[in-house]
């Protein structure tokens, strides 16, 4: 358990995403094709994708570029559904409350101060007993989900296996990738992406302008066909698949282009058909495009409602169940979220690129979480029938939160509603 704890408080100094000489172009060119859709926020002046990375925006323009993402790059829209799924306010909402972190009394208020929360959402037995917006944000405001988007892309895997258009996790990524034969992914399955131990060797370090990170990165900002997986064909080989766990980002993209292949159609639209629409999303969705109509980023840059993200959690309580239709393998949402094993034994404090909340209380609830830098999460328990949504507006990608919002979370799961 401490060597679980261990790694994934290592493991929290990683998730995703910037930009430079074109963004501006990038910019202006996908504000213009909003511009007919009145988003509330279309007219804000907003940073850049390599300041976020930096950490250098102030709070104010982080906020504006949180919420503006689909103007940073090419995006993808993913429609709304046509029969949004009802969220009706509990009889008696959560008003105020106070938990522990590390000794320390911390009010809601101060929760939501410290760590700059800008949305709060808590769903219990599909419920809404808080839903708080912060920096003038409203129910019409789509935040990026960072990290969040590689939980999401895992689903869409889960749905591709249970409609057959893939076959097994065991199956090897150049199967439906034939690009990366001749690459250090040559003898790696699906399941090794998505426990991010393909052996592929790796640096996330995004602070660093020489790193792996950076330079998808940089394929990212260039915005030219096959670029990220030009730098995922250069990659080399560190360890047998299966056998070292290292959080990559790279691999999620391996894991979008596998998917892309195998369902035969974007990642968005995908999406869209088998979960956004059925389950009843109530507003329209973007994702981060590779390159102009190219493939989604499988690690980031989908951005939603508050309500929608809360949605998602409350499908996989479901277990993928959605307009009266599985639309996930049986048990799939407890196999993707639970820790996994290595080859040799060794228990890893990852899923499939979903974190389990490795805590006495997380273990016993099977609780799971999708992590975004900059305070993004999604956290869902099993056990308490709830979903958590934070979005978090820090300025730094990571380091930012004062308070430990697994403590938030632990002690909301614990608390009488009723």
């Amino acid at each position: 358990m401490k060597l679980l704890l261990s790694l994934i408080g290592i493991s929290m100094s990683c998730m995703t995403l910037p930009l430079h000489g074109s963004e501006r172009v990038i910019q202006q060119v996908n504000a213009q094709s909003k511009s007919s859709t009145h988003y509330p926020h279309q007219r804000e002046a907003i940073g850049t994708v390599r300041e976020m990375y930096d950490g250098s925006l102030s709070t104010a323009t982080a906020v504006s570029t949180f919420r503006n993402i689909h103007r940073l790059f090419p995006s993808a829209t993913i429609p709304k559904s046509n029969k949004p799924f009802p969220l009706k306010a509990a009889a008696k909402p959560l008003s105020s409350f106070v938990f522990t972190d590390r000794g320390r009394q911390v009010s809601l208020d101060q929760y939501l101060e410290l760590n700059q929360i800008a949305g709060l959402l808590i769903l219990k037995d599909r419920q809404i007993y808080l839903e708080r917006y912060r920096f003038g944000n409203t129910e019409k405001t789509r935040w990026m989900s960072m990290s969040i988007a590689k939980s999401i892309t895992s689903t869409l895997i889960g749905a591709a296996l249970k409609q057959g258009k893939i076959k097994s996790l065991q199956d090897p990524v150049v199967k439906y990738v034939p690009e990366l034969k001749t690459s250090a992914y040559a003898n790696v399955s699906i399941r090794d992406v998505l426990t991010m131990s393909s052996g592929v060797r790796w640096n996330e370090t995004y602070t660093d302008l020489r790193s792996d990170r950076r330079r998808l990165l940089e394929a990212q900002i260039a915005q030219k066909p096959g670029a990220a997986l030009a730098v995922l064909q250069q990659l080399p080989r560190q360890a047998e698949p299966g056998t070292l766990f290292n959080y990559n980002t790279g691999e999620t993209q391996v894991a979008a282009q596998v998917l892309r292949n195998a369902v035969g159609m974007p990642l968005s639209q995908y999406l869209g058909e088998r979960i956004w629409s059925r389950f009843g999303m109530e507003a329209e969705a973007s994702w981060w495009l590779d390159s102009p109509n190219g493939v989604e980023i499988g690690g980031s840059g989908m951005s939603a409602t508050l309500r929608d993200y809360g949605r998602f959690g409350l499908f996989m309580l479901a277990g993928g169940l959605a307009d009266n239709e599985m639309i996930l393998p049986t048990a799939w949402t407890y196999e993707a979220t639970t820790p996994k094993a290595l080859k040799n034994g060794e228990l890893i404090p990852y899923a499939y690129l979903w974190w389990p909340v490795v805590t006495r209380d997380g273990l016993r609830d099977g609780a799971y979480s999708a992590i975004g830098i900059h305070g993004q999460y999604l956290y869902i328990n099993p056990k308490q029938n709830m979903v958590i949504v934070v979005w978090g507006a820090q300025t730094r990608p990571v380091g930012g939160a004062q308070i430990n919002d697994q403590a938030f979370f632990s002690a909301v799961s614990l608390a009488q509603f009723n």
